[in-house]
């Protein structure tokens, strides 16, 4: 895992809002049959814990159930292309058959589903908080009056609290979550805020071990699914990989491979989840 330095200003995550970043167009890939060829699956390359790219490693929860589905699909890992998928760009990049499906922290939602499929969702995250590892005056939203709170530049997920929850907060805006995490550690602010699994993976980069936490006080549903083209004829086939993935145990073994040290547990409630019907 990449220290948090080397993290620093690449960490641009907008889970709550649209990434404004561009990448290089995908050209090629298979058509998504099962069994030969190769298939090309989106990811973040800039998320520690879900998607994240170091030199020719892809690691995190996202990637471990995207080489999950790829492999009950007929695909070996050597098939796999990762391609970089930015927030902005997962619907014109699956619209274009630039990637065969997405698992990229893609929460689910009617708008999305006017132009593209989802199958699961495979994980059910929620708005969470991340603060020092010994405070203990923050346990939700509501506790941030007067508080200072961090998160990306462009993203919603701060003002929604200052909106909805504690209208005395005070808002800092960094360039990326590594720089709101080097904030929370030094002091400068109370609490970061996004999904909880995304700040969960930040606390379990190893510079930032034992010293943040996530609260656990999820105040949102999130839920992540496999983002595939409209036309697609793979939803079965996908849900039916999450399926087993979850019952075999692997689901939860990629979860705590990827997380476990920062001492986040997902919302009982809600995970594993059910996978929704294809439509």
């Amino acid at each position: 895992m990449a220290t948090a330095l080397t993290l620093a200003g690449a960490l641009t995550l907008a889970a709550c809002s649209s990434d404004s970043d561009t990448s290089d167009d995908a050209t090629g890939g298979s058509s998504g049959d099962s069994g030969g060829g190769t298939i090309r699956i989106g990811i973040k390359f800039d998320q520690p814990g879900l998607g994240f790219k170091d030199g020719d490693t892809y690691t995190g929860f996202d990637v471990d159930v995207a080489k999950y589905v790829a492999d009950k699909l007929g695909y070996a890992e050597d098939d796999i292309e990762f391609v970089e998928s930015p927030s902005a760009q997962r619907e014109t990049m699956l619209q274009n058959k630039q990637v065969d499906m997405i698992f990229a922290t893609y929460s689910i939602t009617d708008a999305r589903k006017e132009v593209v499929s989802f199958a699961g969702p495979y994980f059910v995250a929620g708005q969470d908080l991340l603060v020092a590892v010994d405070d203990d005056t923050i346990t939700g939203p509501e506790d941030l009056d007067g508080k200072n709170l961090c998160s990306v530049t462009g993203s919603t997920s701060a003002q929604r609290i200052k909106d909805e929850h504690a209208a005395g907060t005070n808002l800092l805006e960094q360039p990326g979550y590594s720089e709101c995490v080097t904030a929370l550690t030094a002091g400068t602010v109370d609490a970061v805020t996004t999904d909880d699994i995304i700040l969960a993976g930040l606390a379990a980069i190893p510079a930032n071990e034992g010293k943040v936490k996530v609260v656990g006080n999820p105040f949102s549903e999130e839920n992540y699914g496999v983002g595939l083209p409209k036309d697609t004829d793979k939803c079965q086939a996908v849900t039916d990989a999450i399926k087993a993935m979850i019952e075999d145990g692997s689901w939860q073994k990629a979860l705590d491979d990827n997380v476990s040290t920062s001492g986040y547990k997902p919302n009982a409630d809600l995970n594993p989840p059910e996978p929704a019907a294809c439509a």
